[in-house]
C-alpha cells in the first residue's frame, strides 16, 4: 500500500470512527445518545489508535496535515511530500464524513437540532473569542507535536522511512490525544487536525442534511491556521534544544 493510499484510508477510518462517536452521542434514538463528553473523547483516542494501526507501517500515519507540516519543519518529512499527503488526508476526512452521514442518516433525520447535526461534521467553539480560540487549538495541538517530536528520534533513513503519529506507536498516540480532549478540549473541541475539520465541514455543507445549520465559515479558519501554527511552534521549540 503506497503512502498516499495508506493516509487517505487512515484519515477516512479516523472520521468514520471520530465522528461516528460523535454522531452516537448527539443524534436523537441512537443507544448511545447523551453519553457525554468523556464518551466522544474516549472514542476519538480509540479512533486515531485504530487509524494509527492501519496507517503506521506504511505512511508513518501523519492523519493529519499538522503531522505532516509539523516534522516537515523539524526536518524530519520532505517538504516535496507535504502536499500529497494533505490531499490524502483531506481525501480521506471528506470520505469518511460522507460514511458517517450514509451510517446514521435515519438518525439524523431524526434529530432535529440543526447544531447537533453540525457537530457530528465539524467544531464549534463553546465562548466564541477568535484569540482564546486560536490558542486553544494552537496549543492543543503544540502538545501533540512537541510530545511526538519528543519522544521520536528517527529520522528518514536511505529506505525512506518517515516518521509520524506511528512512529511514537499507536497506544501511546491514543493516550496522548485522550488527555489532549480530556484537558483542552473544552473551549474548541480539540479539532487539532485541519483536515479532521475541514473535510467533514465541507461535506456538512454539500450533503443533502434536512435542516441543517451553515457551516459558520467565519470560524473555520481557527482549526486550521491554529493547528498548524501549534505544530509549526513546536518544530521550532525541538529544533532549539
Amino acid at each position: 500500500m503506497t503512502p498516499f493510499i495508506s493516509e487517505i484510508i487512515g484519515t477516512a477510518i479516523l472520521i468514520l470512527l471520530g465522528c461516528g462517536v460523535v454522531a452516537n452521542v448527539v443524534l436523537k434514538k441512537t443507544f448511545g445518545n447523551n453519553g457525554g463528553w468523556i464518551v466522544i473523547t474516549t472514542g476519538w483516542a480509540l479512533a486515531v489508535y485504530v487509524a494509527v494501526v492501519i496507517a503506521g507501517p506504511y505512511s508513518g500515519a501523519h492523519i493529519n496535515p499538522a503531522v505532516s507540516i509539523g516534522l516537515a519543519v523539524a526536518g524530519k518529512f520532505p517538504w516535496e511530500d507535504v502536499p500529497l499527503y494533505v490531499l490524502a488526508q483531506m481525501t480521506g476526512a471528506m470520505f469518511g464524513a460522507i460514511l458517517v452521514w450514509v451510517f446514521y442518516k435515519n438518525h439524523f433525520n431524526a434529530t432535529e437540532d440543526a447544531d447537533s447535526k453540525k457537530a457530528v461534521f465539524c467544531t464549534t467553539p463553546a465562548v466564541r473569542d477568535t484569540f482564546s480560540n486560536f490558542f486553544s487549538e494552537a496549543l492543543g495541538t503544540f502538545v501533540l507535536i512537541f510530545t511526538i517530536l519528543y519522544f521520536t528520534n528517527a529520522t528518514i533513513n536511505e529506505t525512506e522511512t518517515v516518521i509520524g503519529l506511528g512512529s511514537l506507536g499507536a497506544l501511546p498516540v491514543a493516550f496522548l490525544v485522550w488527555s489532549i480532549g480530556l484537558s483542552l478540549g473544552g473551549t474548541t473541541g480539540y479539532a487539532i487536525n485541519p483536515a479532521r475539520d475541514l473535510g467533514p465541514r465541507i461535506m456538512h455543507s454539500l450533503l443533502p442534511i434536512k435542516n441543517k445549520a451553515s457551516g459558520d465559515w467565519r470560524y473555520a479558519w481557527i482549526p486550521v491556521v491554529g493547528p498548524i501554527t501549534g505544530a509549526c511552534l513546536a518544530a521550532l521549540l525541538m529544533l532549539c534544544l
